[in-house]
């Protein structure tokens, strides 16, 4: 038996400059073996393994971007090859429904559908499959890497499809292949494993919560539970997608005036991919340890309202998830939650919370990045269809943290205090689009109430003060779930990062 990942079919994408692991299913005790070929048929590469518990894993040495490649895998009884390999950059692209939400969904979806036809971007999505079985095996067996072109561009991630075709335009000789890893409505804590939750006393809390609500009950009961709420979501579903097909551009407020609010209350259980641990077995894992050159990340909403610790179950992710693709420094790429508020709600303050939180990862662990997307936010629907500047914002991210050149937003490089100012420096200079002073500022003095602040720009600086607080300590921008008052930004076109300092 020579059951070889799908991931290595016709087209792949291999990431180039790293160690190419290939992967898969072997008889235990047999040879497996594995030759890279260029376009000319020379060869780039080749290796052996010994196959144990079932599974194989060939090593061979990094490589330089190309196209047109072979590779030919054998046991001594089966052969298999994949044509039309590229050598380029691989990203896997994870996270909740903001990185989900396809390309046909998006503003600009369908130009862009009809336009594309690019064979240097190459998409593999992972099954959509909640927990293991033969369904979940015989689907990974049969997901092959499709090239973007109008019959396929559609049902890919829009925020991935935007990076990749910003990736090509900046890098026009590499080919760009992205793994989508994702599912909308999913904790951090899904993609995490249940030692690492155990390990921290967050991550226990939400298992023991989960199971909890799960109440012990069997699979067969949940997935009973299941079918009802998924028929149900569906019906909604196709109502929404009806009345937007009559009313083009209508808002969200008018869609769920129409159809009704969105019946989500999915039921808990051992086969949900809403359970902590879950998915990083039946997703992630599937698809380890593939080479990647970096990780594209959107998720964070579902967890605005359920820790105050974000910062420790994402770094525990982060660190897991390098693990399990055996490489240590491995770039994480993320994206901050943006501006969010449902209709006639109130602020909960637990945005910006989240927000400070994503940023304390990009400050305390290495290789990561992140780009803030404080400008893009939706007021009434937490799925903005305004894809582009993210996945554009995560191409200049990825050039500037892994080619040395990208655009990146202003954020705070240090504070320094007068008798009656802060003076807030930042790493590059800022103005207001607006042409208005710099909204959304506050200080604080020793008391700690926070009032709003006067501020005043001079290049790369903020200078805050107060007729209310003589010698103010302590300085925050963007303290709110929801504003469109946001009106600071670089000089390159990119909003200020928030703060509080």
């Amino acid at each position: 038996m020579l059951d070889v990942s799908s991931l290595f079919t016709d087209g792949a994408v291999l990431c180039r400059d790293k160690e190419i692991r290939i992967f898969g299913m072997a008889d235990s005790g047999s040879t497996v073996s594995v030759l890279l070929e260029n376009a000319s048929g020379q060869t780039l590469a080749e290796g052996v393994a010994t196959a144990e518990n079932g599974h194989f894993l060939v090593c061979l040495p990094p490589q330089k971007a190309q196209i047109g490649c072979r590779l030919r895998m054998m046991d001594g009884k089966n052969a298999v090859t994949a044509e039309d390999v590229a050598i380029g950059e691989v990203y896997l692209a994870g996270g909740q429904s903001n990185m989900e939400l396809e390309l046909r969904n998006a503003d600009e979806g369908p130009e862009e559908i009809a336009r594309t036809h690019d064979p240097m971007i190459r998409f593999f999505n992972v099954p959509r499959k909640a927990y293991e079985s033969p369904e979940q095996q015989k689907a990974l067996r049969e997901t092959r890497w499709k090239a973007a072109a109008p019959e396929n561009s559609g049902y890919n991630s829009a925020v991935a499809f935007f990076f990749a075709k910003k990736m090509r335009e900046k890098y026009p000789d590499v080919a760009i292949g992205i793994i989508g890893c994702y599912w909308g409505g999913t904790s951090v804590t899904c993609w995490m494993d249940e030692e690492t939750l155990e390990a921290c006393g967050e991550g226990k809390r939400y298992l023991d919560e989960y199971a909890a609500k799960s109440g012990g009950k069997t699979m067969a009961e949940y997935l009973q539970e299941e079918e009802v709420f998924t028929r149900t979501l569906n019906d909604w579903n196709g109502r929404v997608a009806a009345y937007k097909e009559v009313h083009p551009g209508c808002a969200w407020q008018e869609v769920e005036k129409a159809c009704g609010a969105c019946p989500w209350n999915p039921p808990a259980g051992p086969g949900s991919p809403y359970r902590p641990a879950g998915l990083f077995s039946a997703m992630l894992k599937q698809v380890c340890p593939i080479g990647l050159t970096a990780v594209l990340f959107y998720q964070g909403e579902e967890d605005t309202g359920r820790t105050e610790h974000y910062d420790i179950l994402m770094t525990a992710m982060i660190g897991l998830w390098r693990e399990a693709l055996q490489d240590k420094e491995l770039p994480f790429l993320f994206v901050q939650l943006p501006m969010w508020l449902d209709f006639g709600a109130s602020d909960t303050f637990r945005w910006p919370l989240t927000r400070l939180a994503q940023a304390k990862v990009r400050d305390s662990v290495a290789h990561t990045g992140m780009i803030c997307l404080l400008d893009q936010g939706e007021y009434g629907n937490i799925h903005p269809t305004c894809k582009r500047p993210v996945g554009e914002r995560l191409a200049e991210l990825a050039g500037a943290m892994l080619h040395g050149k990208g655009e990146v937003s202003p954020r705070v490089r240090l504070v320094s205090k007068t008798l009656d100012t802060i003076e807030v420096h930042l790493t590059q200079p800022v103005t207001t689009r607006d042409g208005k002073a710099p909204a959304l500022m506050e200080i604080a003095g020793e008391d700690g109430v926070l009032v709003p602040a006067e501020a005043e720009i001079r290049d790369d600086m903020i200078i805050l003060r107060s007729e209310k607080v003589k010698h103010p300590e302590k300085a925050r921008y963007a303290w709110t779930d929801w504003s469109d008052r946001v009106n600071v930004f670089g000089l390159n076109g990119l909003p200020l990062e928030p703060f509080w300092v």
